[in-house]
């Protein structure tokens, strides 16, 4: 992974240049969940993974079951029915995570329109993460990498004040519908 350079310092007039080893064959993919709820904290719920046999023909990225076992492990940590906004990622519209979720009512999905990362709340943690623990780092090796993430997101867990900005930064506003008494 090419370090993102936030800040640095040269000389004047040289341009600074940031050495980075060769590219590494192994993949890490992380999916976050940004969970909101009127009248409590935000949350954010995340699961890193190594795919460490893509090179052999493997995934390179989450599959279905992990995000069936990430909605699965939301709902037990969150204790309550989950309504999804996702993006348009060709897994989250895959037949069998769609008949997972038709098939439990304490879950309900929505698809953001097409190419429209602005109003996904998690593009800013990923944007928050680039900036702060991974910012002018040149991570030594893959485990390094993925300690400096897992720092990253553990930091911004319990920072709500950061997760309800992510939510500000789209547009999008939290609502509830109340039952009117009968």
């Amino acid at each position: 992974m090419t370090p993102p350079a936030r800040r640095t310092w040269a000389k004047r007039g040289r341009t600074p240049v940031v050495r980075v080893r060769g590219r590494s064959q192994r993949r890490y993919s992380i999916a976050a969940l940004t969970c909101y709820k009127p009248g409590e904290r935000s949350r954010l719920i995340y699961r890193p993974r190594r795919h460490s046999d893509h090179k052999s023909g493997g995934r390179r990225s989450f599959a279905w079951i992990d995000y069936r076992d990430l909605l699965i492990t939301a709902h037990l940590q969150l204790g309550g029915p989950i309504v999804l906004v996702w993006d348009n990622l060709n897994v989250h519209k895959d037949r069998r995570l769609r008949a997972f979720i038709d098939a439990h009512d304490w879950i309900t999905a929505y698809h953001l329109p097409p190419y429209a990362p602005d109003l996904n709340p998690v593009e800013g943690i990923w944007s928050l993460l680039r900036r702060s623990s991974q910012a002018n780092t040149a991570f030594t090796d893959p485990e390094h990498l993925i300690a400096a993430l897992r720092h990253g997101l553990r930091r911004l867990q319990y920072r709500s004040d950061l997760i309800n900005g992510c939510l500000t930064g789209t547009g999008l506003t939290l609502t509830t519908t109340r039952l009117q008494p009968q």
